[in-house]
């Protein structure tokens, strides 16, 4: 089921992505299974007992980082973790978006909701209505190394601190929290340390990028096979015996896809032995859309997998099992990061065939066509500039391809010596994905004014006429320099939401 259509998602078992972005997006419904209740239960009377036998646990009775080695009284261990969230509030500038704190506060109740943490349901149930009641807390999106900044911003409003959004409007935490029926709550023992620590913001963030590049790279097949048939390239080059000797998956469903959708192609059926092989970024589409697919795929799972751990430190393991509070590292964002910065390199390969197939399509020498797609060339400037303004965004894109992880710069007092940087790597992914889809959308663009050069007497296939129809119910026919942005920002808002491939898919069936 899409994730636009989900309306509630029960947290307990494990999750798919487009629950996730039901909820984080689409704003479904959130409920707790009773496992979900009981496993938390449980797990919050190991932290009650072991407290009362004055057991050791890093972050209940101790400092924290490079403080672990100060104890804690049990008398202080209230102002312990509200001090943690105060001083750790610090990043800065722009909030995050309502979606990105939202899927953050969802990472929260996968994580703690594992069973492992030791905090209360009642703190948890309050995050619940956070989402269900649309209370979205203030969060800067700037500062942080793949964990606690952004988090504590955002618990400090269940303690009535901090600021918070309700129907847009920006509120003190209490009076935001009086506005949807909310009191604030005082946190004990663990709780001010579980909500801030893992990976929670890198991959609530990284997932919603990941979504839109996963859909921007099905959408870049539909796209590609458009200008592909517009141009009037032959179809040999994606034949499924070229494919079976070189015996990738996604290499070869992306050519499956461009087959599918130019097997009623009057256009693809006459012009295919016009030519013995067209340019790479025509002829390499599967090649290329192929590879970006499998890093994007890999990132899927390692994503999956990571919006159902629990990435809390210290866990808490019952007595029974020879537990105790196991202190580690799963806080640690290096498997989000590192899948989010080849995301980026695959996303702007994505991109980089799509300016070049657009160059194609609005350069008269190659694609016989009117120079820019516009009659009167000269008096007017038709398709010029967006291929400008992909330029702009594809060197934008190459500087973000750059690897966050990769880099280190030790905090902590070197008790944190080495550090992930996943967050930087899920926050560039969401530039790049946005990025991809206006690259996607100025070749769209260009498409749809080159079919009023093709000849009346050849039909493309019906998959491409669904999405020219669609198109043309809000884009007019370009006769004369036109203002471009809205409907520039119309195409990107067809590949963003998926309606481009729901248009096609609706036509010839599922894309592979």
């Amino acid at each position: 089921m899409r994730a636009k259509d989900i309306k509630k998602v029960t947290l307990g078992d494990p999750i798919s992505m487009e629950e996730f972005v039901a909820i984080a997006r689409f704003r479904a419904e959130v409920e707790f299974s009773d496992g979900y209740r009981q496993r938390v239960h449980r797990s919050r009377e190991l932290v009650e007992k072991w407290m009362e036998e004055g057991k050791v646990m890093y972050g209940v009775n101790t400092g924290f980082g490079a403080l672990c080695t100060e104890w804690i009284s049990l008398e202080e261990t209230a102002q312990l973790q509200r001090n943690i969230l105060l001083s750790h509030a610090t990043s800065v500038g722009e909030p995050l978006s309502e979606e990105e704190v939202r899927a953050t506060i969802l990472m929260v109740l996968q994580n703690l909701g594992q069973g492992y943490s030791g905090v209360r349901l009642e703190t948890l149930e309050m995050y619940r209505q956070f989402l269900n009641l649309g209370l979205t807390p203030f969060a800067p999106r700037e500062g942080s190394v793949g964990y606690l900044s952004p988090e504590a911003h955002m618990a400090l409003v269940l303690m009535g601190e901090g600021m918070a959004f309700v129907d847009g409007e920006l509120l003190p935490a209490k009076e935001a929290l009086q506005r949807v029926g909310l009191k604030p709550i005082t946190l004990t023992a663990k709780e001010g340390l579980a909500l801030i620590s893992g990976t929670t913001s890198p991959t609530g963030i990284g997932a919603l990028a990941l979504y839109d590049m996963l859909k921007s790279a099905l959408a870049a097949d539909v796209i590609g096979t458009m200008t592909l048939e517009v141009l009037k390239g032959t179809t040999r080059a994606f034949d499924d015996r070229l494919m079976s000797v070189r015996p990738h998956p996604e290499q070869i469903h992306t050519a499956a896809n461009i087959r599918k959708m130019l097997s009623d192609s009057m256009i693809a059926e006459k012009h295919v032995d016009d030519r013995l092989q067209d340019a790479l970024s025509l002829r390499g589409i599967p090649q290329l859309h192929g590879a970006a697919k499998k890093s994007l795929y890999d990132a899927l799972k390692t994503i999956e997998i990571e919006i159902n751990s629990c990435t809390d430190n210290p866990i808490l393991w019952p007595d029974e099992e020879g537990g105790g509070a196991i202190s580690g590292c799963n806080c640690d964002s290096s498997y989000v990061g590192i899948e989010l910065d080849s995301a980026c390199i695959a996303s702007t390969a994505i991109a980089k065939m799509s300016e070049r197939r657009n160059n194609r399509l609005i350069n008269g020498r190659l694609s016989g066509y009117p120079s820019f797609l516009i009659r009167k060339a000269g008096l007017n400037s038709g398709l010029m500039i967006p291929q400008y303004t992909q330029a702009g965004l594809l060197n934008d894109m190459k500087i973000l391809s750059h690897p966050a992880t990769v880099d280190n710069i030790p905090t902590c007092a070197d008790q944190e010596d080495y550090v992930a940087m996943g967050y930087n790597a899920a926050k560039k992914a969401r530039e790049v994905a946005v990025k991809l889809e206006y690259v996607l959308a100025i070749e769209l663009l260009s498409i749809y004014c080159a079919h009023q050069f093709v000849e009346s007497d050849l039909l493309p296939g019906s998959a491409s006429r669904a999405v020219l129809d669609r198109i043309s119910r809000t884009v007019p026919k370009m006769e004369e320099d036109l203002y471009l942005y809205p409907h520039l920002e119309r195409l990107r808002e067809m590949i963003h939401s998926g309606e481009i491939i729901e248009c096609v898919e609706d036509t010839i069936g599922k894309l592979l």
